[in-house]
């Protein structure tokens, strides 16, 4: 099943929650309007009791009707005004928050391009698309309502149990008698409810994840006959995410049953021990009428003391689960979170000296690399790995399956940060460039060609720089071999669907192929570019790129001696280390793993 990292701190839902204040800050003006607003609205609307009993007391009472129409006169401007005034709250709080959260997605997506691929690796992709919908939507609806309203219903109860007690302060004690119990249910209900709560999102991200996968791979439930089983599993985590959600119901229900049950006996107890004093001639009927209005007046910012903690719970872990991603450090380190500007960044490496040009071309000097999350006991993937490709020399990477390739041609473009050792391009040294500057020198076509919702023109076009134009793309496709692109419905501009599934393999990786070339990159690593091609397609291709290897320094992931062929030289990686150096035919004769690997055995091993 799906998983997602633990939190490891304390959990604190008031330390969570101000965490937003940076996003908040800009519209705070419009917030405290509208909480000031909201207030005035439910002041406004205890006047009415008052109202009341002034009403019974006097012109109901004296038989005056023109007082009457006077007092009814008044509730009616108070309701209406209550309603206008609530009504601008809204307004206040429509716009600013809509760009709260527009904000705090565009922040997340920004700061997941900056992410290292190790981090992408541990994520399941639907935890992260959950934490930058459901959870941002969450966040809002709490400052929309409870961030609001937990204050107003807060003054709210304190203006109006002071106006009971000031008409008549037994009554008032009597009102008064649950509020203990109530605080104390409401202390437990919040503890319990944050663990459910948290359990239920990151459900929620589990069963996003295991709705894009199916979406993704559906070609393969279909191909295997696999979709009853699927049904199965996303039922299972379906009725495991109803188990909680009931679970979350149930202690709703259990708090809302005291909240309301014991306000609800006091107001019983309160009316009884009033109409006694009044039979009594001990109190006024106006004064009951109102006393009773204000203790009506308040169970609504009672009764809803419990959906508004459990809103608030929600979004407290919407808010941790959004931060766990904003807090990974990105690559390089910069720091991107708006929650903590201000904190010192990270002071960058002072560019290395520049190496002899002897040292020129791409070099791997004793590279070692174990992946972040691999057990400190566990051997490097590489290790000390030292290469010399020299300037305008391709070289072909040779090996079999699990000694590193793929991670080896990783390291060049910095997706991944090497454990020990230097990379260096033409004598300087990676870590010393931006990832810009770096990116901007060295074009990378993956073993899987990846390709997004977006014409082909615009998928090819990603390798090059701003301004480029029709002429490197009809060269690119040319190189590529690609030049079937012409010929599909919109021609260039025909989108390729998502994750190009509409074309064939040996289409995407043509495209991906032609990506790589367009911006005429310094360096260029190819992840066994061609292995998606038929014979006939491979060996145009190959022809092509000849003349682009011509003009770079090339790396080259190879599996078959047709690829071997393009490269000037060969290496052949074996258990994380390299291993022999030399050309083609060379190695043939004088090392038997590679002739074992070139002789179509495993040929076709990844």
């Amino acid at each position: 099943m799906p998983t997602t990292p633990a939190p490891t701190e304390d959990r604190s839902a008031v330390r969570a929650l101000l965490r937003l204040w940076p996003y908040v800050r800009p519209v705070r003006g419009r917030l405290f309007a509208a909480a000031f607003v909201a207030i005035l609205a439910s002041c406004t609307g205890l006047v009415i009791p008052l109202v009341l009993k002034w009403l019974v007391d006097g012109p109901v009472s004296d038989g005056d009707k023109a007082g009457v129409w006077l007092g009814a006169g008044c509730l009616l401007l108070l309701g209406l005004a209550e309603a206008l005034l609530f009504g601008l709250r809204r307004w206040l709080v429509a716009r600013p928050l809509s760009r709260v959260e527009a904000d705090m997605r565009a922040d997340l997506y920004r700061h997941l391009q900056q992410l290292p691929v190790a981090f992408h690796d541990r994520w399941p992709s639907g935890q992260l698309l959950s934490r930058g919908t459901t959870d941002l939507m969450l966040v809002r609806l709490f400052l929309a309502f409870p961030l609001t309203f937990l204050l107003v219903n807060g003054v709210t109860i304190l203006v109006g149990v002071t106006i009971m007690l000031l008409q008549d302060w037994t009554l008032g004690l009597v009102i008064l008698g649950p509020a203990i119990p109530v605080i104390v249910t409401c202390v437990v209900f919040e503890r319990r409810y944050a663990e459910v709560a948290r359990l239920a999102q990151d459900q929620v991200g589990d069963l996003t994840t295991v709705v894009e996968e199916s979406v993704l791979g559906i070609r393969i439930i279909k191909g295997f006959g696999r979709h009853r089983s699927q049904a199965r599993a996303f039922r299972d985590l379906s009725r495991t995410l109803r188990g909680t959600e009931l679970r979350k119901a149930r202690l709703l229900a259990a708090i809302w049953g005291v909240i309301v049950t014991l306000p609800e006996i006091a107001i019983g107890a309160a009316l009884v021990v009033g109409v006694v004093q009044v039979a009594d001639g001990v109190l006024s009927a106006g004064t009951l009428v109102a006393f009773l209005s204000t203790a009506l007046a308040l169970r609504w910012p009672v009764d809803s003391i419990g959906f508004l903690l459990a809103m608030s719970q929600e979004a407290s872990t919407a808010t941790e689960r959004y931060f766990e991603v904003m807090d990974a450090e990105p690559e390089g380190g910069a720091l991107r979170n708006p929650a903590r500007r201000g904190a010192a960044a990270p002071t960058r490496a002072a560019p290395a000296a520049r190496l002899p040009a002897a040292a020129g071309g791409l070099r791997f000097h004793g590279v070692t690399f174990r992946y972040p999350d691999a057990p400190a006991d566990s051997p490097p993937v590489l290790d000390r790995v030292d290469l010399h490709i020299l300037p305008g020399e391709s070289m072909a990477l040779v090996g079999a399956t699990g000694s590193g390739k793929t991670t080896l041609t990783a390291l060049i473009p910095r997706l991944h940060e090497i454990t020990d050792g230097r990379i260096t391009l033409d004598g300087e040294d990676i870590t010393a460039m931006s990832r810009e500057e770096l990116r901007a020198a060295v074009a990378v076509a993956f073993e899987e060609p990846t390709l997004f919702s977006a014409s082909v023109g615009e998928n090819v076009l990603m390798g090059a720089g701003d301004g480029a134009g029709a002429g490197e793309l009809n060269r690119a496709l040319s190189v590529a071999q690609a030049e079937f692109a012409h010929a599909l419905p919109q021609g260039t501009d025909t989108q390729v669907g998502e994750q190009g599934l509409n074309l064939s393999g040996g289409q995407r990786q043509r495209l991906a192929l032609a990506r790589a070339v367009v911006g005429r990159p310094r360096f260029l690593v190819l992840d066994d570019p061609l292995s998606a091609l038929d014979v006939h397609t491979e060996a145009a291709v190959e022809a092509a790129l000849r003349q682009v290897l011509a003009d770079t320094t090339a790396l080259i992931v190879a599996h078959r001696p047709s690829t071997v062929l393009l490269a000037d030289r060969v290496a052949l990686l074996s258990g994380g280390r390299v291993v022999a150096v030399g050309r083609h035919q060379e190695l043939l004769r004088t090392n038997a793993e590679y002739a074992h690997l070139m002789s179509g055995e495993e040929g076709n091993d990844r």
